[in-house]
């Protein structure tokens, strides 16, 4: 087909490429975000267990170290201002700058209610993987996909199918095994008090998670402007700023800044406990600001089936490094929530398959 049109006037008109360009920038935009979703699940959890696994005790800053490395968020801002400054020098600096936040008073004050969110979320994950090992971590983690249909049910009105439903069913069926098998997996020196609780704080921070997600697609929607992916970094930073105040304050009140005897004494020596825990800050704050671009590329649900499809990775990387056992309650576990991750899958590719054969919509002239 020919990229020029006639139209009724006799002159030529080009056809809307930008249309085709701008899906297959969004396209390339989801598949960035989701590799920074797939290393920072992997890598993040990991690297805050092995902190605690040779002697790391504080708890505020595995939190911190979820949201701490915002500051890389700048780069990209920081690279389009110089190209737009490079191409209209004329532009004064109040005026760039005003141009360059588009943040509404609406969408930034969503963002720092978010920004608690995260925070409070970072401290309770943190708190679980100190009493969990990482396997059964992941699993409850994984939970989070029943809680965010839940919420995007309520939030955004999404639609509930039977396969969606039996996902959130299966889900939860697998953390309730878990919860029913403690003594199998429990870390030396963590007794069942601290289990349990690192096991419902872990699935609080699910909880959290789920509710967040379906928060931020609601907010994108209620933002009465264009959302273009500059927006969405200046949300991402919003809200990994607020979260790492919140753990900050935390983190002041319990002295945790005051590392030094903690890394002199750790069992993998000085330099590797720094590497350890900038390592994981990098990771944890590929997590977060990846599964807030996988929400503006596509839905909160579905940046909730890619972290419960990663989940059988993570379980391997756990007993592959930290040769953690894997039990019969712990595979039936796993098994569910594959199957739930399945049979939500499955639910989806049947709806876009009979949107895709439904008639289309006649138009009154």
């Amino acid at each position: 087909m020919d990229e020029e049109a006639i139209d009724i006037t006799g002159k030529k008109q080009q056809q809307q490429p930008p249309i085709k360009k701008n899906k297959s920038m969004k396209l390339i935009l989801l598949l960035l975000n989701c590799s920074l979703v797939c290393f920072g699940q992997i890598s993040g959890p990991l690297l805050l267990r092995l902190y605690y696994m040779h002697g790391g005790k504080r708890i505020w800053l595995t939190s911190w170290l979820q949201t701490a490395a915002f500051p890389l968020l700048l780069i990209p801002p920081l690279l389009s201002r110089a190209r737009d400054r490079a191409h209209d020098q004329s532009q004064s600096t109040n005026q760039a700058i005003a141009s360059n936040f588009l943040l509404s008073p609406k969408l930034l004050i969503a963002s720092v209610f978010m920004g608690l969110i995260a925070g409070l979320d970072s401290y309770l994950f943190g708190l679980g993987l100190r009493y969990l090992p990482v396997s059964t971590s992941s699993i409850l983690t994984s939970t989070q996909l029943a809680f965010t249909a839940v919420f995007s049910l309520l939030l955004v009105k999404q639609k509930f199918t039977p396969f969606s439903v039996n996902s959130v069913v299966l889900m939860t069926l697998g953390a309730v095994i878990l919860a029913f098998h403690t003594n199998s997996d429990r870390p030396n020196g963590v007794s069942n008090g601290e289990y349990f609780l690192g096991f419902f704080m872990t699935l609080g921070a699910a909880a959290l998670l789920g509710f967040m997600l379906p928060l931020v697609e609601l907010s994108y929607s209620k933002a009465c402007k264009a959302i273009t992916y500059d927006l969405v970094l200046q949300v991402q930073f919003l809200v990994s700023m607020v979260a790492t105040i919140f753990c900050t304050i935390g983190m002041i009140i319990n002295k945790d800044f005051q590392m030094t005897r903690e890394a002199r004494e750790y069992e993998l020596g000085e330099g590797k406990y720094y590497m350890v825990i900038a390592l994981a800050a990098i990771g944890m704050q590929c997590l977060l600001v990846g599964n807030l671009g996988v929400v503006f590329c596509s839905t909160a649900l579905f940046s909730g089936v890619l972290l419960a499809l990663l989940l059988p990775l993570q379980q391997i990387f756990a007993v592959i490094f930290f040769h953690e056992r894997f039990n019969a309650e712990k595979g039936m576990s796993l098994a569910l929530s594959l199957w739930g991750f399945v049979s939500y899958f499955y639910g989806e590719y049947n709806l876009i398959k009979k949107q895709k054969q439904a008639p289309p919509m006649t138009q009154i002239p």
